[in-house]
């Protein structure tokens, strides 16, 4: 039966072209969209080089201070913060600090490069799993002694030497000060803004005063918890640290900082944060936002959809008529006419796969985002199915549902009252 279903459904799509195309152009369209976000979130949120290890990552990275007089004030935190309070968090296994980056002027010959620069401590290379093509990260004695030294990237080893390999030991002049390269990475994406760089240099060698008592800054931490520890317990310990800090400003009334993971210092930055310290409730709101985006993004051509599947229907009149007068139920012939649409957005799924996976191979080759190369992995794959099923059922229940309901003398002389 299951067959002769999709035999019928096969024909009716081929009998109005100009219907079917507007109908597999809206599913498809919509899909694509759709994938190419989820694509793109999973690469800004998921584990992926160098940070393989996000699950077990927590990042300082917001800080908010309340005034006296009413106004508030948000920024990442200082370095001085950063190593008077959170540095000798017990907890977690690894502690590294990170500047943000920033563009950065730089010369070769006659033509100028805009390099992001970012300050990092030694730890940085211990938790973050870069690729070295040539060379090695700057150590601890590097970072005392204030070497100035400095980690590139592939492109800009290109770009500045004209080769990826060779470059080590060499000079590369960024912000005025010349540094010696000590190793070559393997390009990171720009969304992934917490370790990405072009160049990665020891945060003492920055012209910054590390040591200003201030709280507001640009620097970051993350903390790494150990195998299979429950990241609850870094955040316990941090929220107990928050609460001995000691305010010198008299103008602060108090002061807003947490250890979140990698999406909820997102959503936090994006929803706010001075009160939300709970996760859950800030993470559920986040959800909840996405999803009614993508269902009313969904609804438009669900809609049309529908109208479409009305007219195709009430085309079948006669059909529905005779199939009635020979004993057919109402529930067969919903049943039939709702898997005769699955199998139209099904088509209209796979089509939309095929064009975000052109979309994302565009994307990544116009460097639109730069160093991002996007895919489209099994999980992406799951939930384009999972959406176009969902997409078959919203579009075909009504339509179905009216078809089973006439009546088989209204339905053979072409009415649908």
């Amino acid at each position: 039966m299951l067959l002769s279903y999709l035999k019928i459904a096969w024909k009716v799509l081929l009998r109005r072209k100009f219907f079917t195309f507007i109908s597999l152009f809206g599913i498809s369209f919509t899909l694509m969209v759709l994938l190419v976000v989820v694509a793109m979130f999973d690469h800004f949120k998921g584990a992926h080089a160098p940070e393989t290890r996000v699950d077990r990552m927590l990042f300082v990275s917001f800080l908010n201070q309340r005034f006296a007089d009413g106004g508030n004030m948000n920024t990442p935190p200082s370095p001085y913060f950063l190593n008077k309070y959170v540095r000798p968090m017990h907890t977690p296994e690894k502690i590294a600090l990170f500047s943000m980056f920033h563009a950065i002027p730089s010369y070769v010959g006659n033509q100028k490069l805009d390099l992001d620069l970012k300050f990092t401590d030694n730890v940085f290379w211990e938790i973050f799993d870069f690729t070295f093509l040539e060379g090695k990260p700057y150590n601890a004695t590097d970072l005392k002694n204030a070497n100035r030294v400095a980690v590139i990237n592939e492109t800009t080893a290109k770009e500045y030497f004209g080769q990826a390999r060779g470059v080590v030991g060499r000079t590369i002049i960024v912000d005025q000060i010349n540094y010696r390269v000590a190793g070559v990475v393997a390009d990171v994406p720009v969304m992934r803004f917490n370790s990405y760089a072009e160049v990665w240099a020891p945060m003492t060698t920055t012209k910054a005063d590390l040591k200003n008592p201030v709280l507001e800054g640009d620097y970051f931490a993350v903390l790494l918890a150990h195998e299979g520890q429950d990241l609850s317990e870094l955040q316990s310990e941090f929220n107990q640290i928050v609460k001995k800090v000691t305010i010198i400003n008299p103008a602060i009334k108090s002061i807003h900082v947490y250890a979140d993971t990698l999406l909820a210092s997102l959503t936090r930055q994006i929803i706010g944060g001075g009160d939300l310290s709970n996760n859950s409730d800030r993470m559920v709101l986040f959800y909840i936002i996405v999803s009614g985006l993508a269902l009313l993004f969904m609804m438009l051509p669900t809609l049309n959809l529908v109208n479409i599947n009305l007219s195709r229907i009430m085309e079948r009149s006669s059909e529905i008529g005779v199939r009635k007068a020979f004993g057919a139920t109402g529930r067969a012939l919903m049943g039939q006419f709702l898997i005769e649409n699955i199998f139209l957005t099904m088509v209209g799924g796979l089509l939309g796969l095929a064009l975000a996976y052109g979309a994302l191979r565009l994307i990544s080759g116009s460097n639109f985002i730069a160093y991002a190369q996007f895919s489209l992995s099994l999980a992406v794959f799951g939930w384009a199915l999972l959406i176009t099923l969902i997409f078959g059922i919203m579009s075909g229940v009504y339509p179905a549902f009216k078809m089973s309901r006439l009546q088989p003398v209204n339905a053979l002389k072409g009415g649908a009252k």
